[in-house]
């Protein structure tokens, strides 16, 4: 039997409880030991439940424990989360964590010590909640180079821009929306500003290309400036809006990270990804594109790959998985600026034939883009492929008009 425990007993903790409770036999046939949740962490007491009698409020009771083999990390948070999972790592003690802020800020050095102890740190839930995407990239991808990895990482925006794209709301009818039915925080700026995204695909990068990449070096912008007008001219381009994150490769191997609102081609495949479900692209040398879609999070399926993880470190108390990336280095991830990019720009200006000469003489021919009901003084066009930064430079020439809509193609 082995014994294991639980930090935290929120919605992905009793989940992880619930799971191994109602599932028992068959986990015990697949992990070939009996697991037995021992303790759980959490600073309230559940006297109406029937394994009331686990809760302590002190870690040390986890951590001085030797019979406890493996710690099971759902509190969220940096801190104490990386306090607790150090010194369960340090006192012997493999360790699977749904936490995604911890993953991104502190994976490479809890891979680490890990690795030191000869001992196993996984994190399947921590980018696509019930999506198994993080043992398929480093087992069966791993013939591929990868040179690209993108996805739609946030349940809660992706539905907010599908009632966006469907139905004609504004933003913050879609927010209210998605609060009403439990898909956003009060609090929704992790989602709405980008930040759970950005966290998300620092750990697929730093998984796909070995290094570790930060959530500071990756440029981020979220969804709260989006408009209908926004969305009707992505329709205009022959596509739709989407919050991606975005890792590629550079030919000399640096990176280009960023998470943003981009126009999806209709023909890409992340495009008819729609509501509250995430999927994320994986592009490979050998494989092509590989597409990972479904429900980014919610209780079960983000406990279920919680659960999956403690029983392939059951299987590896003795043998470590090799899921591993080193540190990052400075400049590994180059200015997002640097990146060839293409823009879709809107001005207002105030004669339209002095704007269309100042747009021939910056950009040479480009596509011109209309929408129903634009004002009159408004042009919009997509740049041709180049430089952010040279993009930016050519903007900032205009004269008589003023920027009003900027967004990224894909």
């Amino acid at each position: 039997m082995i014994s294991i425990a639980i930090l935290g007993h929120g919605v992905v903790g009793s989940g992880v409880a619930e799971v191994l409770l109602h599932n028992e036999k068959g986990i015990t046939a697949k992990a070939g030991d009996k697991i037995r949740v021992t303790r759980i962490l959490d600073l309230r007491s559940f006297p109406d439940l029937p394994y009331a009698d686990l809760f302590t409020t002190n870690f040390d009771d986890i951590l001085n424990d030797p019979d406890i083999r493996i710690v099971v990390e759902t509190m969220g948070g940096l801190h104490p989360a990386y306090d607790f999972v150090k010194a369960s790592l340090l006192a012997g003690k493999s360790v699977v964590t749904s936490n995604k802020e911890l993953v991104a800020a502190k994976g490479d050095e809890l891979l680490a010590i890990a690795k030191e102890n000869n001992l196993n740190f996984l994190f399947e839930a921590s980018v696509g909640g019930g999506i198994p995407i993080l043992r398929p990239m480093d087992q069966c991808l791993a013939a591929n180079e990868v040179f690209e990895v993108a996805g739609i990482l946030n349940g809660t925006t992706n539905f907010m821009l599908t009632k966006m794209i469907r139905e004609g709301m504004s933003f913050d009818g879609a927010l209210a929306l998605a609060q009403k039915l439990g898909y956003a925080e009060r609090d929704p700026s992790a989602d709405v500003e980008g930040h759970d995204a950005c966290r998300k695909i620092c750990i697929l990068a730093s998984l796909a290309f070995g290094k570790h990449v930060l959530p500071e070096e990756v440029h981020t912008e979220g969804i709260t400036n989006l408009t209908e007008q926004d969305v009707a001219y992505a329709a205009a381009c022959g596509g739709v809006i989407k919050l991606v994150g975005r890792a590629t490769r550079t030919e000399d191997g640096h990176l280009f990270c960023y998470v943003a609102p981009m126009i999806l081609p209709r023909d890409n495949l992340l495009a008819d990804v729609n509501d509250v479900f995430n999927a994320i692209m994986v592009r490979g040398d050998s494989v092509g594109d590989v597409v990972f879609v479904g429900r980014g999070a919610g209780k079960l399926p983000t406990a279920s790959a919680v659960v999956a993880d403690v029983i392939d470190e059951v299987k590896h108390l003795k043998a470590r998985k090799y899921l591993f990336w080193g540190p990052g280095e400075k400049g590994h991830v180059r200015d997002h600026r640097l990146a060839p990019t293409r823009l879709l720009l809107c001005f207002s200006c105030e004669e339209d034939a002095g704007a269309l000469v100042q747009i021939g003489r910056m950009f040479g021919d480009v596509r011109m883009i209309s929408i129903p009901d634009a004002p009159d003084n408004e042009v919009a066009f997509v740049t041709p492929c180049m430089p952010e930064y040279l993009l930016e430079e050519k903007i900032a020439t205009f004269t008589g008009m003023t920027l009003t809509r900027r967004l990224r193609m894909y």
